[in-house]
């Protein structure tokens, strides 16, 4: 048991070591975009219970990368994804929809079988690297996520989640009123462990935030900047 925490609170620690390099590298905010300010990583109603937020205090608003050299284009990036399908080799995964913001591209894998996402991840924009996302992906994700144990390996089993899609939406929504005024929760996606959803302003894609299917937490996904264009796939 004492070996098993000490690993966590080091995987924690090599978290925690990865997003001050983040900070480090993240550029200034985007002339002409509002970027939602929120109550910081934890804030009213703490780490557990329906209305618990976390926001963009973890990753900034000023995204991850700087730009430099030529901008892969959204049929580049959907080339990278196909490549690691491929690479993977798993008859289980497809990729379902690819998103282009300014920071990165966002691209959603779901498993065919049940029509579940299996995991998310993001494309540098300028040199091609696919790695999971940041956030709910890695913390909350109980099939493949960082805390199953498993990253992107061997899905392992996970508990059925307490947090009915209605829920998330509703607490997704009640988030938005104080974190973005004006924003709206549209379209849910269901993965392991949590809820992954459309922020729309002005009828149109804005950002993107998740739901946690066990204790109701809402997170924003404050790393991808401006909305650009969407690929969905029909397979």
């Amino acid at each position: 048991m004492r070996k098993n925490i000490l690993l966590i609170v080091g995987i924690l620690m090599l978290v925690a070591g990865l997003i001050g390099i983040v900070f480090s590298c993240a550029p200034g905010p985007v002339p002409g975009y509002q970027y939602p300010r929120g109550p910081g990583m934890m804030g009213p109603g703490g780490i557990m219970g329906p209305g618990g937020m976390m926001g963009p205090g973890m990753m900034g608003g000023g995204g991850f990368y700087r730009a430099g050299g030529p901008r892969l284009s959204l049929d580049q990036a959907t080339k990278i994804v196909e490549d690691f399908l491929r690479d993977r080799n798993d008859p289980d995964l497809k990729v379902k929809e690819i998103m282009e913001f300014e920071f990165n591209f966002y691209a959603e894998f779901m498993e065919k079988s049940t029509g579940i996402g299996a995991f998310e991840a993001l494309i540098d924009p300028y040199t091609g690297d696919i790695y999971p996302e940041p956030g709910p992906n890695m913390m909350w994700n109980t099939r493949y996520g960082m805390m199953s144990g498993m990253m992107w390996g061997t899905p392992s089993p996970s508990a059925p989640m307490t947090v009915t899609e209605e829920q998330a939406l509703k607490y997704a929504q009640e988030f938005l009123k104080g974190y973005l005024p004006g924003g709206k929760a549209d379209e849910v996606e269901r993965f392991y462990g949590y809820y992954t959803i459309h922020v729309l302003k002005d009828n149109q894609i804005y950002g993107m935030l998740s739901v946690n299917g066990y204790t109701g937490q809402v997170w924003y996904h404050a790393w991808h900047g401006p909305f650009l264009r969407l690929k969905e796939f029909e397979h």
